[in-house]
């Protein structure tokens, strides 16, 4: 259920904006975390339009294998979206959720809103699991709506791209683990 509350609500208690997208994933939620964990800018990518981000600058490369120096996340940790743009984990449940917090600056100001990123990995029927990503916005700036809120179309089409890289990664991985030798 897209419309339940998930880790990283409470973070944002109003939002102006919130939007959840979701794919289900034919394999246990151990084979899709690692490719949550390593997400980034400078680590495993976004699993996106590569070359949509580095049209903007972004330098992302999309990892299709999980790199174990990645695999450490914690709480206060930095996770790159560009090189000069960073989030923080605000939240983490070790294999299920991660939460990134913050915002882009306009120059040298502070963002005009809050923003949480979730990723929130939910068992199924069936040994698979449901991936649900979501974005809430809360502005701290009027204006804010007007740089959020055309944006949400591309975030849809790079989320809608990212589910289903992370879909693909996860389940590769998930064949690959359970061939015998």
């Amino acid at each position: 259920r897209s419309g339940a509350a998930l880790t990283g609500d409470e973070l944002i208690e109003r939002a102006d904006l919130s939007a959840t997208r979701a794919i289900s994933i034919q394999c246990r939620a151990e084979f899709v975390w690692p490719w949550i964990a390593q997400i980034g800018q400078g680590r495993g990518g976004m699993y996106s339009y590569d070359a949509l981000e580095n049209l903007i600058g972004c330098n992302i490369h999309s990892a299709s294998h999980v790199v174990p120096e990645w695999q450490e996340v914690a709480l206060g940790d930095e996770v790159r979206l560009a090189p000069q743009v960073a989030l923080k984990v605000a939240a983490i449940e070790q294999g299920r959720s991660l939460v990134l917090a913050g915002g882009v600056p306009l120059g040298h100001g502070a963002p005009p809103y809050d923003f949480t990123w979730s990723f929130v990995i939910q068992d199924a029927p069936n040994g698979s699991v449901r991936l649900l990503v979501r974005e809430r916005y809360s502005y701290k700036r009027a204006w804010a709506r007007l740089i959020v809120e055309p944006t949400e179309i591309v975030s849809f089409l790079m989320s809608q791209k990212m589910l289903r890289g992370i879909r693909d990664r996860a389940e590769s991985l998930a064949g690959v683990a359970g061939r015998p030798e």
